[in-house]
């Protein structure tokens, strides 16, 4: 089979639960270009099949076989062929299709695993299903959206993506496609699946203002089907003041009902009203000890208004504004609050109140109740929540079952502390996935629900993290390795999917490090280890690799590509550019170099550039259709709310003379010489991490000036050793590591302008013993630093294995063990470790950092341990404490770690001259490592040193 025949195959791997070889289009349901035995053309030259549904069954089911024949007329380029016709599709729920019902008991179709499943559908050929049809696919749902979800799903196997409209991604072109025969049957693992649209102004909010007139009816059926396109079904709805889902819009509720979408409202707004609710009908205090009696009536109207309509109802009660409710733990109030609102709930609906599906969310200060002690009734969700940045705070012991179930409240999108976050997605899908992994693990199988802003830029995760909700137990490590380029392959075909998943990857990941809202001129060090060229190095690459690829994908795809891969990465790349080169400005002034202006223009152009790719985002691609949506702030933050704008960050200037004036500048110091009293001394240079320095003559006038540069040292050779400067001259310096015995030494350079002016450079040196034999990651510079996945040796856990998660994390990838739902275990023996080489160049103490994931005390067990040791040393502990609790001790260690996505554990140890062995031990499960650092020196930059030299 050639590769263009395996197109759709490999989109319909996109989905869960789709288990199937990429090289056998004869398994069940598999959509092909190819004819196999029994299969059934879905496009015979170019005409595709009718969709039949009974007028009777769900509006849901009608809408979504509309869809599909849109979908099928879309990628044959043809309508469906009029009047009666011999092949078909035909679909339908079971006990509400007639049709349906008569051909499942004629031909005696096993429905097992579909009858009496929640949200279930089949897929299968049947031969002669009625009088008139020779064949037909059977599309059969177990309720209204089980038979929707086998139509959506259909449509996704002949390669429309669901973002469709979303990113105007354009369905493929084929005169031919065929599904396999085969009985297919599918349901969902988690029974809510859906998003929270939240913070959506100014971009989605003035969009839908724009495009439809607001968040109305109109706004949500894009919604809804975007929904229904990944087989969720949940919808917390927009609810920044001053919008109120029900209230806004009556038809809302209606046409959300007709999709078959379930409505919740968030983890503040109780009893299905929307926040701003209470401001425009509530009277007195938001205070339930001064008004109950009014906020009872005010919660009655929200159930009333349902009418019966499917829905999650969220109990409790927060503060008005999404604030605590006090500043003690009222438990007794709040237990008295729930007992009444659900009472309210038994009178308005007239049925037991365990029947209608209702939820506790645990956010923020809510989850100190439930940590001491306070319980609902057990057929009440219990949702559990994130700290806002992705680590989840809470998950319950895997043996505790209730009713009610549990969920998880994620984010990819945050309005507060230490920062907002709502431009770019920054959320890694290795992360996201990670975590869910987790909950899922822990038994979290009721409801899973993500704040995904304004939906938009979001699209990765948004996928990502709805079809593992659909089952968990397929989206394993192999799944996640190779999502990315699979959801590439969705959007854009199979030709470039590795090269696209690479650089949407790539861009998360390094947005990821510090999100862009949180990047400044202080971000990125100019003068330690040349941390800011290797920032900018890797995203100039990244550029380099998407704008080689731009012009492969078809015009066709211009659109799609702009807003899913060549916007994030452009204007990721421009945002760092910008913050650097406003670091050179100030730098440069404090220098007095006379370039200092010219790095103001720098920064000027690329504040401008970030505009220029905004316009075209919101005004040049699909011929407009995105209006406003990038208009959220990135530049210009100075605390945790954005600015009501991106402003340009304060630029400095110099004026400088007309004659030509020397200055020097070395690495390690943001000095400018010549410096009364202080003589510039480099850091130590060694042959493995820095065989070389930077030493830099500029000009501080605007004439050129010449300049000379030598070294006394034999060892020590500096180039040019003349020259004349106009802006800068970086000089070379070369050391004959041969000619130095063992040991530290100092060579001098002397630098001399024709201005007179005279600067002496000292150069320490410190040229290692070899440590013959030995073997591993050799210090350089007081430093090693490791990347967690090159161990030298793996001790998997009991029952367990250490996984390779690619691409989590700042630098290179992460480990953890898994499963992680086990006891704690006790580290030293033949115990659970990973175990790294090291070759130390003398003898001494150092601190051991070991750099995890920012993951929370899931089980609230105080705090997260690990185990190190170095040779034969007895194993030390570690706790990893990070609570995101104002006021409680670790809070500020939290804010540090989501500030730079990691946290950094320490202990100390000796080590020797020579080889040692470092180990890693397994104690709390959960934990994610990224990298190892045995550190003699401070590291003074946001990554830390590249990883050391391997002997």
């Amino acid at each position: 089979m050639n590769k263009r025949h395996l197109v759709l195959l490999g989109l319909a791997l996109l989905l869960p639960g789709t288990a199937l070889a990429a090289q056998d289009c004869r398994s069940p349901a598999v959509v092909c270009e190819t004819r196999t035995s029994g299969s059934l053309a879905l496009i015979e030259r170019g005409t595709p099949l009718p969709v039949l549904v009974d007028e009777g069954d769900f509006q849901a089911v009608k809408l979504a076989a509309e869809a599909l024949r849109g979908d099928l007329a879309a990628v044959s380029g043809k309508e469906q062929a009029k009047g009666a016709q011999k092949l078909a599709i035909i679909a339908g729920t079971l006990g509400h299709s007639p049709r349906i019902d008569r051909i499942v008991r004629d031909h005696r179709i096993d429905t097992g695993g579909v009858e009496g499943v929640w949200e279930a559908y089949l897929l299968q050929v049947v031969d002669r299903p009625e009088p008139g049809i020779d064949r037909a696919l059977l599309v059969v749902g177990a309720d209204r959206r089980g038979t929707a979800y086998g139509l959506y799903e259909l449509s996704r196997r002949v390669g429309v993506s669901p973002w469709t409209w979303w990113a105007d991604v354009p369905p493929p072109k084929r005169s031919s496609l065929h599904i396999a025969p085969g009985r297919f049957v599918d349901a969902p693992k988690v029974r809510y699946r859906g998003i929270f649209i939240n913070d959506e102004d100014p971009a989605l909010g003035g969009w839908s203002k724009a495009s439809f007139g607001g968040t109305n009816h109109r706004f949500y059926e894009r919604v809804f089907q975007l929904i229904m396109r990944h087989k969720a079904n949940y919808l917390w709805p927009a609810m920044w003041l001053p919008r109120a889902f029900y209230d806004d819009d009556p038809k809302n509720a209606e046409v959300a009902d007709a999709w078959g979408v379930v409505i919740g409202t968030s983890h503040h707004e109780p009893m299905m009203r929307a926040h701003d609710e209470w401001s425009r009908y509530g009277k007195g205090p938001w205070d339930y000890r001064r008004n109950a009696k009014v906020l009872q009536e005010f919660w009655r109207g929200g159930m009333e208004r349902l009418q019966g309509r499917e829905a999650v109802v969220t109990l409790g009660m927060r503060g008005d504004g999404d604030e605590p409710m006090s500043e003690e733990t009222a438990t007794a109030l709040l237990e008295q609050i729930v007992a009444d609102q659900r009472r309210i709930i038994g009178e308005v609906t007239g049925k037991p109140v365990e029947q209608t599906p209702q939820v506790w969310a645990l956010y923020k200060e809510v989850q100190d109740y439930y940590d001491k002690g306070m319980r609902v009734p057990d057929d009440v969700t219990l949702l559990f929540a994130d700290d806002n940045w992705g680590n989840i705070r809470r998950l319950p012991d895997p043996a505790e079952k209730r009713p009610g179930g549990y969920g998880v409240y994620y984010h990819f999108d945050y309005v507060g502390g230490p920062r907002n976050y709502k431009w770019l997605n920054t959320t890694q899908v290795e992360r996201a996935w990670e975590q869910m992994r987790l909950a899922w693990a822990h038994g979290v199988e009721r409801l899973w629900v993500v704040n995904v802003g304004d939906i938009k830029p979001q699209e990765l995760p948004i996928s990502a993290f709805l079809d593992q909700a659909w089952d968990p137990d397929a989206a394993d490590l192999e799944w996640i390795k190779a999502y990315p380029a699979r959801w590439a392959a969705e959007q854009f075909g199979p030709a470039h999917a590795q090269a696209i998943g690479d650089i949407v990857t790539g861009y998360t990941r390094l947005n990821a490090r510090r999100k862009p809202e949180l990047i400044d001129a202080e971000t990125w060090s100019l003068v330690h280890d040349n941390e800011a060229g290797r920032v900018l190095g890797e995203w100039d690459a990244l550029v380099a690799k998407m704008q080689a690829l731009a012009p492969k994908i078809p015009a066709s795809h211009r659109d799609a590509w702009y807003q899913l891969v060549e916007y994030p990465v452009l204007a990721s790349a421009n945002l760092n550019h910008l913050h650097v080169a406003v670091a050179r400005n100030r730098l440069y002034a404090a220098q007095g170099r006379a370039s200092t202006n010219a790095w103001a223009a720098k920064a000027r152009e690329l504040f401008g550039r970030d505009a220029e790719l905004q316009r075209v985002y919101e005004q040049e691609i699909a011929g407009g259709k995105w209006i406003h949506m990038m208009s959220q702030p990135r530049i210009g933050y100075t605390h945790w709310q954005s600015p009501s704008r991106n402003v340009l960050p304060a630029l400095a200037s110099v004026d400088a003379p007309e004659k030509g004036a020397t200055g020097v500048a070395i690495e390690g110091d943001p000095a400018g010489w010549p410096v009364r009293l202080r003589a510039p001394r480099l850091p130590e240079l060694d042959p493995v991490a820095a065989p070389t320095r930077e030493v830099v003559v500029f000009n501080r006038g605007q004439a050129p000036i010449p300049f000379t540069a030598t070294s006394r040292a034999s060892w020590l050779k500096v180039s040019p050793a003349s020259g004349e400067v106009t802006d800068e001259q970086p000089l070379k310096l070369e050391i004959d590591w041969d000619a130095l015995p063992e040991g530290r030494h100092e060579g001098v350079i002397y630098i001399r302008g024709q201005d007179w002016t005279e600067v002496y450079v000292t150069v320490p040196v410190h040229k290692p013993p070899m440590h013959r034999g030995a073997r591993g990651f050799v210090e350089g510079n007081g430093v090693v630093a490791i990347e967690a996945e090159h161990y030298s040796r793996a001790v998997p856990p009991p029952g367990g294995q250490w996984q390779v998660i690619p691409n989590l994390g700042r630098t290179l990838s992460a480990v953890t063990a898994w499963p992680a739902t086990g006891e704690p275990l006790s580290p030293g023996g033949d115990g659970a470790r990973l175990e790294y080489p090291v070759v130390m160049h003398e003898d001494g103490e150092i601190e051991l950092r070991v750099l995890v994931s920012p993951t929370l005390d899931l089980r609230h067990r105080g705090g997260l341990r690990y185990a190190v040791s170095v040779n034969d040393e007895p194993p030390r502990l570690v706790n990893i404490r990070l609570d995101p609790s104002p006021g409680d001790p670790d809070f500020t260690a939290w804010e540090a770690a989501v500030t730079d996505n990691v946290h950094a554990g320490s202990s100390r140890h000796r080590v020797r001259a020579g080889a040692n062995t470092v180990k890693l031990w397994l104690v709390d499960p959960a934990l994610v490592f990224q990298r190892i650092e045995l550190v003699r020196r401070p590291t003074p930059t946001t990554l830390g040193p590249g990883e050391s030299v391997r002997r």
